[in-house]
């Protein structure tokens, strides 16, 4: 049996290193390797510290035995854990945070993972998708470079200088559609291969200060390469809410500069270029900058309306400014796709938004008891 311990957040990193040295000195000093916890390995991942054990000490036994643990059937952690499945093969180990205590018993024999490369696709795999999406004249979405190991992960097991992105330009993969999400992790000449390519990126600010770190999107944007915005998925982001993003991608990049100069730069990351990255550019990432994105003769209607009028928006001096730093959810009136109403005065039209609510707290509830997680009490609802 092997486990991995997940000890979850930045503000546990020191007692966590602690343990990692403790438990390296135990298993050095005992020779018979039969009573503590030996360390595989341990790495960073998402700010959470993982400790990869390959074999459990009593103690560690014991917590097990108490919270009564199990290995998670097969389909579940397919179902649930996809990713980081994927993520973890190259440990040959299987990884979830379904349980709150955040311990895993995995069995070599448990499961069978295909032999998975840059994290989620093998060579073959990106090339033909490449040429595939070369014929039909259509994009292709990859997330890249979103965290340390996974740079590392390519750098050893693919023996080039860097990373994904210098890996990606060796094989030929890179192209201008392809749409990168995150790209935190780039170098400069890295950034210089998006731009050569014309690689477009989307940057998810919310996804990003929640477990990522901070991306160079004002060396992008200065490179000229072209960076939209997006909100992640659920996991990283609960919001979802492009609104949210804009005003959050304006403060995360500007207090990046103050990070890495040590003075403020309150120009860095404009107003104008977020209302880009939000409409434009982001038409640009998904190749239909000819058909929406900006209110255009010939472009598709695609319109916001938008009340300033509330206490969070005026005075309204600036109206760009205003729409980036000021506006909320419900500054937004109606909503226009390509020439029909998708929300008119706060109501959604095509669909009942009462019975889809509805059903997504029934599908969740259920989701849960599947999993078999029981959340802890923090407090007394009515």
């Amino acid at each position: 049996m092997e486990a991995i311990k997940i000890i979850r957040g930045i503000k546990y990193r020191d007692a966590a290193m602690t343990e990692i040295g403790m438990l390296e000195q135990l298993g050095k000093y005992d020779r018979s390797r039969s009573s503590c916890v030996q360390i595989q390995n341990w790495f960073d991942y998402r700010n959470h510290i993982c400790i990869v054990c390959e074999k459990l000490g009593p103690s560690l036994y014991d917590f097990l035995r108490k919270n009564n643990y199990r290995s998670f059937p097969i389909a579940l952690v397919r179902e649930v854990a996809k990713q980081l499945l994927e993520f973890m093969h190259e440990l040959r180990l299987i990884h979830t945070d379904l349980k709150p205590e955040n311990i895993l018993l995995v069995s070599p024999e448990y499961i069978k993972v295909p032999d998975y490369k840059i994290m989620n696709a093998t060579d073959r795999l990106l090339l033909e998708t490449r040429d595939v999406a070369q014929k039909l004249n259509t994009g292709i979405h990859m997330h890249i470079a979103e965290i340390p190991y996974e740079n590392q992960l390519v750098m050893r097991t693919k023996e080039i200088d860097h990373g994904t992105v210098t890996y990606l330009e060796k094989i030929d993969f890179l192209r201008s559609n392809l749409l990168a999400a995150h790209s935190v992790w780039l170098n400069k000449p890295e950034i210089e291969l998006f731009l050569k390519a014309d690689v477009k990126v989307s940057h998810c600010p919310a996804s990003a200060m929640r477990m990522l770190g901070f991306a160079p999107i004002r060396e992008m944007l200065d490179s000229g390469v072209c960076v939209s915005l997006g909100t992640d998925g659920a996991p990283s982001n609960n919001r979802m809410s492009i609104v949210d993003e804009m005003y959050l991608a304006s403060l995360i990049n500007k207090g990046r500069e103050v990070y890495i100069s040590g003075t403020t730069n309150p120009t860095a990351l404009p107003a104008e270029t977020v209302l880009k990255m939000a409409t434009i550019n982001g038409a640009k990432a998904v190749l239909w900058d000819k058909e929406i994105g900006s209110l255009e003769v010939g472009k598709k209607a695609d319109m916001v309306v938008v009340n300033p009028f509330t206490w969070s928006m005026v005075p309204v001096h600036d109206c760009i400014a205003n729409l980036v730093y000021c506006m909320r959810t419900e500054n937004i009136e109606s909503v226009m796709c390509n020439g029909r109403w998708i929300m008119r005065e706060k109501k959604i039209v095509n669909l009942n938004e009462e019975e889809v609510i509805s059903s997504a707290g029934k599908r969740a509830s259920n989701l849960l008891a599947r999993a078999a997680i029981k959340l802890p009490e923090r407090m007394n609802c009515l």
